[in-house]
């Protein structure tokens, strides 16, 4: 069915109309033009469509628009206003991406992992980051990344 849904998302209040059963995704992309968050797998198992939900990694596919109300979701576009997360900028310094599709959920992951664990071991790192997907392997730069991050 049918609804008006007022989510706030990166700091900004927005009503959109969606099915309820909608996941949040799909509200992102398709309603808010939010691309930056992306489509992997459907299932929740590839990470590629994290987002934070009350400041928690969580995969938007996942997440039905009618459990939004009254939540905090940030996105990779409102990480940071001019992109210079922390973890942003060790992406960039490490050059950890190589197609860059599933970019987006390991930095919204890696910035999860920072803000509840901000000096994480390695074991650490890898437990976290183990429910996102890079196809392109870069996995020891990914991980190179958020120690550098964390040593900020």
């Amino acid at each position: 069915m049918i609804k008006k849904f007022t989510l706030r998302i990166n700091k900004k209040s927005q009503t959109v109309e969606a099915d309820e059963n909608m996941p949040l995704l799909w509200v992102l992309r398709d309603v808010l033009d939010l691309k930056g968050t992306k489509y992997g797998c459907g299932v929740g198992s590839c990470g590629a469509c994290t987002v934070h939900l009350n400041g928690i990694a969580v995969r938007s596919c996942q997440l039905p628009i009618s459990a939004l109300a009254n939540q905090n979701i940030t996105t990779i576009e409102g990480l940071a206003e001019k992109g210079d997360h922390p973890v942003q900028k060790a992406w960039l310094d490490v050059d950890v991406a190589q197609c860059g599709y599933c970019q987006s959920g390991q930095i919204m992951s890696a910035a999860a992992l920072l803000k509840s664990n901000p000096h994480p071991s390695e074991v650490d790192i890898d437990n976290f980051m183990s429910g996102n997907i890079c196809r392109c392997g870069t996995y020891t730069r990914i991980k190179k990344a958020i120690q550098q991050a964390a040593s900020k």
